[in-house]
């Protein structure tokens, strides 16, 4: 999909992505000390949002115009004071990341599903983002879940299993912290599915 094809998604639905962070999002996130981040390809800015209010300064990007213009909107409803702490801007995940170089403590690709080269230019941009003793997190569509899980893209060469994205790292100033399979299950109207995501960790190198 390109951006004018997010545009339409994002225009046809009052909200298109849940208004809670991603629970592993949470998870990994929400014990670490605030600081400066960038969320990369942040939709309506759920997980930018919710990190905000637990204290980050916050860059979100997204290359859908509209998507940027309804996390400004959400954003000005929930932050209140804190609304000066989340910088929302259209920007392709692939391309150089808004800030520089080493601007951030942590850089998150959150369900941002590419063809493989996208995908990488995508993950080294995030790396390229963050200082030294930083982290970035990446979560996804596993391609096990085509076979094995629930929902997400059907079409496997945008879902990456974890030995997938540690591959696409091989190179870069980066190591493993956590890397792995998770279930993650989703409510639906025939009841309790489970979908199985990419959870990987990366810790920025010196």
């Amino acid at each position: 999909m390109d951006a004018k094809d997010w545009d339409d998604r994002y225009a046809a639905h009052d909200l298109v992505w849940s208004a809670e962070p991603n629970r592993f999002v949470a998870e990994i996130i929400g014990p670490l000390t605030p600081g400066h981040a960038v969320d990369l390809a942040a939709g309506e800015g759920r997980n930018a949002i919710w990190m905000v209010e637990q204290g980050w300064v916050v860059t979100a990007s997204d290359y859908s115009p509209v998507a940027v213009e309804r996390m400004r909107s959400l954003a000005a409803d929930r932050l209140g004071d804190g609304l000066g702490r989340l910088t929302a801007v259209v920007a392709d995940a692939t391309q150089s990341t808004p800030g520089g170089p080493a601007a951030y403590d942590l850089a998150v690709l959150c369900y941002l599903q590419l063809p493989a080269e996208q995908w990488r230019q995508a993950l080294r941009s995030a790396v390229e983002a963050v200082r030294p003793g930083g982290l970035v997190v990446v979560i996804g569509h596993a391609g096990r879940n085509l076979a094995e899980g629930w929902g997400g893209p059907s079409d496997r060469a945008v879902l990456y299993d974890p030995e997938e994205v540690l591959d696409g790292a091989e190179g870069l100033p980066v190591a493993p912290l956590q890397s792995g399979i998770r279930e993650r299950p989703v409510p639906t109207d025939d009841g309790e599915r489970v979908a199985l995501d990419t959870v990987v960790v990366l810790h920025r190198e010196g």
